[in-house]
């Protein structure tokens, strides 16, 4: 086998080592105390490929993988169809639980209060499918919700008589305890769960979620919170936020692999969790047995932690002060032009990379098939609400001179 043995066998340091290799050496021409300069940023977003002429402002519907982490991907799938049966089936342990602990620092909790699954979908599943609710019992969810956090609620548990309450949030709220009131006042000696998005997909509007879990949890009510759009923009610190369950599709805001994601349950509480799937070893009582399915995607797996040691390249930091520079960026380019209308929170304690404009007098899909077809740009158009704006994305593979050609672009199309 000589040589072939030698690849099959190689260690999880060689396997993702050289993963940021090429960014970080690039990145050490700048001085990493000082503030990041808009070539920095050139350079992280030359490491991300897309199709010729495509500007990508649409990052909250899916991420890219960096070239990095794209080459990492495929080292891991060659290393497993090299030698299928030992690295489905334990050749790689020690690699997962070194991926564990990577996400486990990014949430500031401990490894085992993670758990690697699929996607933030299966993770509200699984919160929703296991609670142990009687008929008359309440789960709080506002209307901003995603559809894939509200139907595990509707399938597991309204079918039963569990109640959905579903108050109303307002489009452009001015203060953060503007959103608390109105959580506070729906909550009732009934209510058992307040299932809650970090970050909502409509309008990109981000919820106070450590008020929240400081509230609920007083009076006894769980928290569960659909983390998809928030995990990565910024810092997300789990064991100050308080809640009981996050969960997060890694391939968005950081750009692993498809089909990854994350799982945060309190150590309090995961006895209140049951797996959706179970296999041989369903004993475990470890928080592994929600994520025990046997056959797996593990390259992907692997490539998250790979894609978590290209996020340490560029700085944490950097990426959290990134997000909001750009969002400051675009607000003030098209904050005075009477024909944008900016549909998201203005604070930074109520909104972050994700924010939605309306070009007025147009309707929202015609203006996003404009910015495709005349422009090479793709977002995505929101219509709920009575938004009628495209919704941007501000990732960090974004630089200011896009949102120059952006905020042009719009424009035209508003004075067309």
């Amino acid at each position: 086998m000589g040589s072939g043995t030698a690849m099959v066998f190689a260690t999880s340091s060689q396997l993702w080592g050289n993963t940021h290799t090429v960014l970080a050496s690039k990145l050490s021409t700048f001085d990493k105390t000082a503030p990041s300069t808009e070539a920095f940023w050139e350079t992280v977003r030359s490491q991300f490929r897309f199709a010729k002429g495509l500007t990508y402002f649409n990052n909250g519907s899916l991420g890219a993988c960096p070239t990095p982490i794209r080459e990492a991907t495929n080292t891991f799938r060659a290393v497993l169809d090299d030698f299928p049966s030992k690295y489905m089936w334990g050749g790689w342990d020690d690699e997962k639980e070194v991926v564990r602990e990577k996400v486990a620092s990014l949430f500031s909790v401990s490894p085992e209060e993670i758990a690697l699954i699929h996607n933030t979908t299966e993770g509200m599943n699984l919160i929703a499918r296991s609670m142990n609710l009687n008929k008359g019992d309440e789960i709080l969810l506002a209307d901003h919700e995603h559809a894939s956090a509200v139907a595990p609620w509707t399938v597991w548990q309204a079918s039963k008589g569990i109640q959905l309450i579903r108050p109303t949030l307002p489009i452009l709220p001015k203060s953060v305890e503007e959103i608390v009131a109105i959580y506070r006042k729906a909550i009732t000696p009934r209510t058992k769960v307040l299932s809650i998005c970090h970050l909502v997909n409509t309008n990109g509007m981000l919820l106070p979620i450590k008020a929240l879990s400081k509230m609920a949890q007083e009076e006894g009510i769980l928290v569960a919170v659909d983390g998809a759009q928030a995990a990565g923009m910024f810092h997300t610190d789990l064991r100050d936020i308080g809640c009981d369950f996050y969960t997060v599709s890694a391939h968005k805001w950081l750009f692993s692999p498809k089909g990854v994601g994350i799982f945060y349950a309190k150590k309090a509480s995961q006895s209140k969790l049951k797996p959706l799937m179970v296999a041989r070893g369903y004993e475990d009582s470890s928080i592994r047995r929600l994520e025990n399915y046997n056959t797996r995607n593990l390259p992907e797996v692997l490539a998250l932690g790979a894609a978590l040691d290209y996020r340490e390249t560029i700085g944490a930091q950097k990426i959290h002060d990134r997000t909001f520079a750009l969002k400051h960026y675009f607000r003030d380019k098209v904050g005075t032009n009477p024909k944008l209308v900016l549909k998201t929170p203005e604070l930074d304690t109520l909104s972050a990379g994700i924010q939605v404009v309306e070009v007025v007098g147009k309707e929202v899909v015609d203006v996003k098939n404009r910015l495709f077809n005349e422009y090479g740009i793709d977002c995505r158009p929101m219509t709920k609400f009575g938004l009628n704006a495209v919704r941007l994305s501000f990732a960090i593979f974004i630089t200011k001179k896009q949102i120059d050609d952006l905020v042009h672009a719009l424009e035209t199309i508003a004075n067309s």
